[in-house]
């Protein structure tokens, strides 16, 4: 016989039952808050944690019962990862943003010994500086973010920009629609 529950479920409002019922069925939905919300419906119609979590696809009761007493306290926000999950990020914005200086800087040919940045030469630059261990793949994510693509030139441009040449001079550009085309 399984042992008594120490903290039971409370009554679901009907509201509460709706959105669990949607969210385990839910196909666009994160697999873990599926299971969570299979979880607690079982749990909620009389099913004690083991069988719940056997249902729901968790390993055990006792994943079960914290899931129920973080319901019981919080309602349908228990059923989201925690804040703070996940890797910090390793460099500040201070630091971000040097690195983004770095990529608007024109290279110069003697010092940098190139024409263009590469994600080489820039990080060759900034261990130079002021980021003495920062690594290539950082450099891209970064860049990225800020909306720049690698370029076939193995230049890096900001994402939507344009230099174009006209008989009044060099122009840059901006297409309006590249929010729609990232997308």
């Amino acid at each position: 016989m399984a042992q008594p529950q120490k903290e039971p479920l409370r009554a679901l409002s009907e509201q509460e039952e709706r959105e669990l019922k949607r969210l385990a069925k839910a196909t666009s939905e994160r697999l873990d808050v599926v299971h969570r919300a299979t979880a607690l419906i079982a749990v909620a119609s009389g099913k004690p944690f083991t069988e719940a979590a056997h249902e729901a696809g968790l390993k055990s009761g006792d994943g079960v019962g914290k899931l129920v007493k973080r319901f019981n306290a919080r309602g349908l926000a228990a059923l989201s990862i925690a804040a703070g999950a996940g890797r910090k990020p390793t460099y500040t914005s201070v630091q971000q943003a040097r690195i983004l200086a770095e990529v608007q800087r024109e290279p110069d040919r003697k010092a940098d010994q190139t024409a263009t940045w590469s994600l080489m030469t820039l990080r060759a630059a900034l261990r130079q500086t002021d980021l003495p261990e920062i690594a290539a793949e950082t450099i891209r994510g970064v860049l990225h973010e800020a909306g720049y693509s690698s370029q076939r030139t193995r230049s890096w441009v900001r994402t939507g920009y344009a230099l174009r040449v006209r008989k009044s001079g060099t122009v840059t550009t901006y297409d309006p629609e590249t929010p729609e085309k990232k997308e």
